[in-house]
């Protein structure tokens, strides 16, 4: 019951908390890059060009969006890129222009035979 040790003890006690947390923050930064690793190792870049057709994540209808209803829409061409990644797409019904972030879009296949896709012939023998 003498107060200096209870004192020690308690200092002693946070100094052990105190690097219980830079422990755990460590562990927690090292996690966080390796799945960042992970995770941009599998990323595809997407390249797009101007007049490609383009579908835009219509980010309005994150709440509710209804049960079948589609998030992406368009398709939009592309009249512009810009080099830090903003887009100027093109209405082609109304022919508005807007920019968008390049994130927000990816490309539209109209046609199955567009993707270039590597098809493989089945022979009957």
């Amino acid at each position: 019951m003498d107060p200096a040790t209870a004192r020690d003890k308690s200092l002693l006690q946070l100094h052990e908390l105190d690097e219980f947390c830079l422990g755990a923050y460590e562990n927690s930064k090292l996690y966080k890059e390796k799945i960042k690793r992970w995770h941009d190792k599998r990323l595809m870049p997407r390249t797009f060009e101007v007049g490609q057709k383009v579908l835009l994540y219509n980010s309005r209808l994150k709440f509710f969006p209804g049960k079948l209803k589609s998030r992406w829409t368009g398709p939009f061409v592309i009249d512009a890129l810009t080099s830090h990644g903003a887009v100027d797409l093109r209405n082609p019904v109304t022919a508005n222009s807007f920019r968008v972030n390049g994130q927000r879009i990816k490309h539209y296949w109209s046609d199955p035979m567009e993707r270039d896709k590597l098809s493989i012939e089945l022979k009957s023998t």
